[in-house]
């Protein structure tokens, strides 16, 4: 029986800077909308360091969070697959999806579960906006999750991985393919043989 994400996982808002964010060397790393890859892993290499006021804990990111891309196209989630060595900051208007407990609920299914039709389809009937799309954070935490027991999460997880790691590959396969047939073509073209 599907669950609230509400009631596996807490969803934040990320910090909300009140002018532009000024670049500070001393300052606090801020993961942003552009520090989200396009495999929807959160990428800390190069954060914008920035000078900020008081932060709530809520607002740092640690490894096994999810963060939501609230705004735009693309609503999926992104997944923190490092710890960090410092206190990184979440800037708004980005969600922060934490699981309430890794012995109920693993971060890399959650990810995986949001990433599904199923789930994209009961967002995208909750977008609103003409101009700027936007879910809401009561519409993403009354998203209904399949919870299985954690062994097939497991299974599931690992299974999606491995169908990636397969569809990289061929991607891979079938680049290689089209330069090896062009070049042979270009050779046939040329009378070369």
């Amino acid at each position: 029986m599907p669950r609230c994400l509400k009631e596996i996982a807490q969803v934040q808002v990320g910090y909300s800077f009140r002018s532009r964010l000024e670049a500070c060397a001393g300052g606090a790393p801020v993961v942003q909308m552009k520090d989200l890859t396009w495999d929807d892993v959160v990428d800390c290499r190069e954060l914008q360091r920035v000078e900020v006021g008081e932060v709530k804990d809520s607002q740092l990111l640690r490894l096994g969070d999810l963060v939501f891309r609230s705004r735009g196209m693309d609503m999926s989630p992104a997944l923190m697959v490092d710890e960090p060595r410092e206190a990184i900051i979440l800037a708004a208007p980005l969600y922060r999806v934490r699981v309430n407990s890794v012995q109920e609920v693993l971060p890399e299914y959650l990810n995986w579960y949001l990433h599904q039709d199923e789930a994209q389809a009961y967002l995208a009937s909750r977008i609103k906006g003409t101009a700027q799309k936007m879910v809401s954070k009561n519409s993403l935490e009354g998203l209904p999750v399949d919870l299985p027991d954690l062994p097939t999460q497991q299974v599931i997880v690992d299974m999606a991985a491995l169908l990636q790691r397969e569809l990289t590959l061929l991607e891979a396969l079938s680049e290689r393919r089209r330069a090896l047939i062009s070049t042979q073509l270009m050779q046939l073209a040329k009378g070369e043989n």
